[in-house]
């Protein structure tokens, strides 16, 4: 009986984060497939120089 809890327990562990990923990465690929390609150019160029990153 304990190494089943212990299982059900890892599984959920690994479920929920695994879930909230696949929610993210599915919303991050639905934005980025309808905004305007200038939109996403300049936001990424702003977070290129927020950052420090050399971007010309």
């Amino acid at each position: 009986m304990t190494t089943t809890t212990a299982t059900r327990a890892s599984t959920a562990d690994v479920a929920l984060p695994a879930l909230f990923a696949s929610i993210l990465g599915l919303g991050l690929i639905v934005l980025a497939g309808h905004v305007q390609a200038d939109a996403l150019h300049d936001a990424a160029h702003d977070v290129r120089h927020a950052t420090g990153f050399p971007c010309h």
